[in-house]
């Protein structure tokens, strides 16, 4: 696999030189339990967002990593807002990655999964009509479903007046998907953070200076605090940083 720009580890144990893909690979994993892994990305001064987007904050080593990560997933999480405001497409990986995961028993693709309390979502989005596996939409039951959803996607009922993110978790977990990879937004990180869901955070710290005004990577009703031990730091030839944080 190819190095692109070079990162190393620096904690708990310094690599000799820049890691590879493999070994970065090697260093996330795939844990033998289910598991919901964060992937975030943050200024230095903790901002979500450069003019909007988080887009603005994430150079080459946070899209290298958040590839190599969606290559681990079982099935990639991403709330509604989060995918239309993000401009997501279809969830598809090159050939390389492909052959990783084939290697390694699992599909060749990760299925996407969306969170929509409201279901205001399009059928003719490229994240569904594109897909190349069916996608799977969490939802509430007294939510309306737009025509034409339920032919592009699994749409599934967890909770009467809000989505239930434990029965939805579990019902994913049912269908083989037990490695869970959520992008966000914050307000689904705030919830399954309230819901004690989160297993993982994967942190990018960007070498840049936001200044006032975008939000935080959570959102949402105030919750108890929770301690997530530092797992590994890897630093990349820019600045860029990379932490990760799990439960034991």
């Amino acid at each position: 696999m190819s190095v692109g720009m070079p990162i190393a580890a620096l904690w708990p144990e310094p690599s000799a030189g820049p890691l590879d893909d493999a070994a970065l690979a090697a260093l996330y994993g795939r844990p033998d339990r289910p598991h919901l892994r964060m992937n975030f990305v943050s200024s230095i001064d903790g901002a979500v967002t450069v003019d909007g987007y988080s887009a603005g904050l994430s150079g080459e080593p946070d899209k290298r990593v958040f590839g190599l990560l969606r290559m681990l997933c079982d099935a990639l999480v991403v709330a509604a807002g989060t995918l239309r405001h993000e401009g997501y497409r279809a969830v598809r990986l090159d050939e390389r990655r492909r052959g990783w995961r084939r290697a390694h028993g699992l599909a060749e693709y990760p299925t996407l999964v969306v969170v929509s309390g409201s279901l205001d979502l399009d059928p003719a989005h490229a994240a569904f009509a594109d897909a190349p596996v069916r996608p799977v939409v969490l939802t509430r039951a007294d939510a309306a479903v737009p025509p034409g959803l339920t032919d592009v996607a699994d749409v599934v009922t967890c909770g009467a007046d809000r989505v239930d993110l434990a029965t939805g978790l579990a019902e994913l977990r049912r269908r083989g998907l037990d490695q869970l990879l959520c992008e966000g937004g914050p307000h689904l990180f705030g919830a399954l953070t309230a819901a004690d869901l989160v297993d993982e955070v994967c942190l990018t710290v960007a070498p840049l200076l936001a200044g006032p005004g975008p939000g935080r990577i959570t959102a949402g009703d105030p919750g108890p605090v929770r301690h997530l031990p530092l797992r590994h730091v890897l630093a990349a030839e820019d600045g860029t940083l990379m932490l990760r944080y799990a439960r034991d």
